[in-house]
């Protein structure tokens, strides 16, 4: 009998991604997702973000499965990266497989169990009994998990907002939560992603009346731009497009890979006299065709961003082109899309986003569903999670106007363990957890101190300063040879370089430092004097790499 469970997030309650969520008891351990998180602006040249899971490694005798609530990136991204280094079963409804499955064969990564997981049927794992629960996101096939345990109930809702009229028919379970709310829930795990925004989300459903207006009325071709992942979104521009007489022409790696598979498995429905290949688009006037494809975050290798730009082989835009980009910034790109709109503006196309129309609606639950969420399961606990801070803390006085004590209300950090009994919950330790930031092939060997110089390198440039030696008596050879690379314009400035070489070389004959044996040394007075001097001068502060060289 499992005496407790230890609930604790390796990512997810400071940021917009990185959801990841361990349940562990003196047994076993599952995890709860394994998503990544796209750079933030001061990340120079990370390409992206997954959690540090040191913890998952040290505990890998007891993890039994990987349980996965949806196939979002911020949600399974992370995955090639855990399997690199542990192998463990995976779970997850048949559409959220097919898509990891397409992960891991770009990650030529095999030999990795997958069990499809089914909404109501539940299945056990260890000292956990887990049933799937239907619900409504972004993303087709979304579960959350009632997760029973010996000390009680936990229910981890996912992403969620509660859609009674979804594009496939298949509404959020209303039913299923409020069972386990009558029967009693432990800790609720809640989506806390929209919790500072009033009211309702809207169905997915209310986006076919923007996209009908602006198909019926556009005089060229159209360009949707939506999230590869969004096959709800693909599919109401597949009915509009049969509405308006339009054929269909699907654009860009991963648009191809997720609407393959998709409609492999039933999930997208797309009439084969309406689709047509990228390479037959010629053959159609610009007023029957609609093209779908990626690039609604500014991506510079994106679909839409090669359209703009005009390096796209077989797409390029024209006065008479529509564009609407169907998806919402994700904070720090704005800058980005902001860019691409001016550029197909530049270009006399018309386009259309959620500032100025109606062709966007959120996948995340907001204030009036997340009361209804809590009101529902009536959990004796409560836990804001998948949110920056400020999101959790309303998500948190949210739960606290429904009438659960601030004492059983726990808005905490990535790390911190949440240990639940039969008779209480408490917080007492905290384990290692963290950023890893993956750069290339380079997976964590990129650390802040590498981040924190690449933006001095970027803000400030650097100065190499070369001294040449002799390799048997250690005299300088030369004058010593300074480059400089974002930090001024050389040609212009020969009297300053030369000002500084001679101060150089007026240190090193002054040291009485022997330059081969005490290299260390006069690297250090060269490099504070050379950031003095260009202080007093420049007022700038670069990175200063001295190098003494033999010969």
């Amino acid at each position: 009998m499992a005496e407790f469970v230890n609930v604790v997030a390796l990512g997810g309650l400071d940021e917009i991604g990185l959801n990841s969520t361990v349940f562990e008891t003196q047994n076993d351990m599952i995890l709860v997702d394994a998503g990544l998180m796209f750079p933030e602006e001061d990340m120079l040249g990370v390409d992206i973000v997954i959690p540090d899971f040191s913890y998952i490694y040290e505990n890998k005798d007891k993890l039994r499965a990987l349980i996965l609530t949806h196939a979002h990136e911020d949600h399974v991204g992370a995955i090639p990266y855990l399997l690199q280094n542990i192998n463990v079963p995976i779970y997850g409804t048949k559409l959220t497989l097919g898509l990891v499955k397409a992960k891991l064969k770009e990650f030529k990564i095999t030999n990795v169990q997958f069990v499809e997981i089914e909404p109501s049927r539940k299945f056990q794992i260890g000292d956990f009994e887990l049933e799937p629960i239907r619900t409504t996101h972004s993303i087709v096939d979304g579960v959350g998990f009632a997760i029973t345990t010996d000390v009680g109930v936990i229910i981890h809702t996912g992403d969620f907002k509660i859609d009674q009229t979804p594009v496939d028919g298949k509404p959020f379970d209303m039913l299923k939560f409020s069972e386990y709310g009558s029967k009693g829930v432990k800790l609720l795990l809640s989506d806390s992603t929209n919790a500072t925004v009033k009211g309702f989300t809207g169905s997915e459903k209310e986006i076919k009346r923007g996209f009908l207006d602006i198909f019926s009325s556009a005089k060229g071709r159209i360009l949707v731009v939506t999230f590869a992942s969004n096959i709800h979104r693909i599919q109401q521009v597949v009915n509009t497009a049969i509405e308006t007489n339009r054929k269909v022409c699907i654009t860009g790696k991963s648009m191809v890979q997720n609407a393959t598979i998709a409609r492999q498995l039933g999930y997208l429905s797309i009439p084969d006299n309406v689709l047509v290949c990228e390479d037959e688009i010629a053959k159609f006037s610009d007023k029957e065709l609609i093209i779908v494809t990626t690039g609604s975050q500014g991506e510079p290798m994106s679909g839409l961003s090669r359209i703009a730009l005009g390096e796209h082989k077989n797409i390029k835009i024209k006065p008479t082109d529509t564009v609407v980009i169907s998806a919402k910034a994700i904070p720090g790109n704005e800058r980005a899309i902001l860019k691409v709109i001016n550029t197909l503006s530049r270009k006399g196309a018309k386009v259309f986003y959620e500032g100025n129309s109606n062709v966007h609606v959120s996948g995340h639950a907001s204030q009036e569903e997340l009361k209804l969420m809590i009101n529902m399961v009536r959990p004796q606990y409560f836990m804001p999670i998948h949110g920056e801070y400020m999101m959790r803390r309303q998500h948190a006085s949210i739960a606290e106007e429904l009438g659960i004590p601030s004492r059983n209300i726990f808005t905490i950090d990535n790390g911190d363990v949440l240990t639940l009994t039969k008779d209480n919950a408490k917080m007492e330790q905290k384990i290692r957890t963290g950023r890893v930031f993956v750069d290339g092939k380079g997976v964590g060997d990129v650390e802040d101190v590498v981040i924190r110089d690449r933006i001095k390198l970027s803000t400030d440039g650097f100065v190499v300063v070369i001294v040449t030696v002799s390799n048997t008596t250690g005299e300088l050879l030369s004058d010593p040879e300074i480059i400089t690379k974002g930090l001024l314009y050389e040609e212009k400035s020969q009297k300053l370089l030369h000002e500084a070489t001679m101060m150089v070389k007026n240190l090193i004959n002054q040291s009485g430092v022997d330059l081969k044996t005490d290299a260390y040394e006069i690297k250090k007075k060269i490099r504070k004097a050379m950031n003095k001097f260009l202080h007093k001068k420049l007022m700038r502060n670069p990175m200063v790499l001295p190098i003494i060289m033999e010969i």
